[in-house]
């Protein structure tokens, strides 16, 4: 069983995060990391994502395996959105761990991070994901709009371009 909630900027959250980080990019997940990624910048990178969840630009959701009280997925709704865009976020850096992919548990975080989004009145919601990837099934079987694809837009954890797909989701 899994439970969704808000990550607390703890030690023991930003280690947890940094596992999930690090098993998705050694796992080839494109995410803004290259491989190897070491330890000390996985860390370094959660400390500052929950100091700017703390400040108000972002939401980070954690999913937690409720019985061994493990975190095994985040994602992020970033709310920082220029002037004329108040009615709009970017959900970014959804990841699950290898151990509880196809359990249900990115499905978890994204409807959470839609109503998440809700509450604060926020009614457009856009994302980008590598194509033809797991998560871009996900998403369209989830009701998200293709946008589009942009072509060699990233690179791959261990080399090489990969395109990404562009959705939304009008709350």
């Amino acid at each position: 069983m899994i439970s969704i909630r808000r990550a607390t900027a703890d030690q023991a959250t930003v280690e947890a995060l940094a596992d999930v980080l690090l098993d998705c990019v050694e796992g080839g997940a494109s995410i803004g990391f290259m491989h190897p990624l070491s330890r000390s910048r996985a860390v370094e990178f959660w400390e500052g994502v929950l100091a700017g969840a703390e400040r108000g630009e972002r939401i980070v959701l954690v999913a937690e395996d409720t019985e061994s009280q493990v975190i095994v997925g985040t994602v992020q709704l970033v709310l920082n959105t220029p002037d004329n865009q108040p009615h709009r976020a970017d959900v970014a850096k959804m990841q699950v761990h290898r151990c509880a992919r196809r359990r249900g548990v990115g499905a978890a975080l994204l409807q959470a991070i839609e109503a998440e989004s809700r509450s604060l009145g926020r009614t457009l919601l856009v994302l980008d994901t590598v194509t033809g990837s797991d998560a871009e099934r996900l998403y369209a079987s989830l009701g998200w709009q293709r946008c589009g694809v942009i072509p060699d837009y990233a690179l791959l954890p261990r080399g090489g371009l990969c395109s990404t797909t562009v959705f939304y989701r009008q709350l």
